[in-house]
């Protein structure tokens, strides 16, 4: 028996779909026995944490956050789940088991998941969709608002211990690490892109338009 060649294509593949595509992948997302799922990335405050409730809301979404496995390891060695805390753990876990560590986590929890649509939110590097990728109807939305816009955001809430407390000038010199150039660089290759600088209803009526 012959066998047959399977090529996986890599990131750079992926990103080659065309905005087109990937839309008609989102439009045919009842036809298709595959989940649909929705990687959300975006910087500090941009709101993706707000695109997932409301996708989870409306539409039934099944939310996977790429922080959940940072947040539990934390919790277990008694540790606050500070940002600060967080970039230190990812970059330590990262160098020990490797880059794509925390895509291969979120892949397998995925590729057990049953339901039609999963919101993979956080995607924080390009190898943190190197396995996602190879999922038949995976997608990249990057989520967009201004600095100073996300910065008054974050210190409303209070998703992180030192949310409320931040400064500006904190706020800021977290932009230009290394982790959300990356963000930067991921949201660059993103099929679809949502401006979170107004209104929800704005944000609820490019979310439903891209549904």
């Amino acid at each position: 028996m012959s066998k047959c060649a399977y090529t996986v294509p890599n990131e750079r593949d992926y990103f080659k779909l065309s905005a087109r595509t990937t839309h008609a992948i989102v439009v045919d997302m009842n036809t298709k026995n595959s989940p649909l799922i929705i990687g959300l990335v975006g910087e500090i405050g941009s709101g993706k944490t707000t695109v997932t409730d409301y996708l989870k809301e409306k539409y039934g979404a099944t939310p996977y956050k790429f922080s959940t496995m940072l947040r539990d390891i934390l919790a277990r060695i008694y540790q606050p789940a500070t940002r600060d805390n967080m970039q230190k753990l990812s970059t330590a876990v990262r160098q020990i088991f490797g880059e794509d560590v925390m895509s291969k986590t979120i892949f397998e929890d995925l590729s057990r998941s049953t339901a039609p649509l999963i919101i993979a939110e956080g995607i924080r590097r390009p190898s943190d969709i190197e396995h996602l990728a190879m999922l038949p109807r995976f997608v990249v939305v990057a989520i967009e608002a201004d600095a100073r816009v996300r910065y008054e955001r974050i210190t409303q809430r209070s998703e992180n211990p030192d949310d409320q407390t931040k400064t500006w000038e904190a706020f800021a010199a977290e932009s230009e690490q290394e982790p959300e150039q990356k963000i930067r660089e991921v949201m660059q290759k993103a099929a679809h892109t949502i401006d979170n600088n107004g209104t929800r209803e704005e944000l609820w009526a490019q979310i439903d338009a891209l549904m």
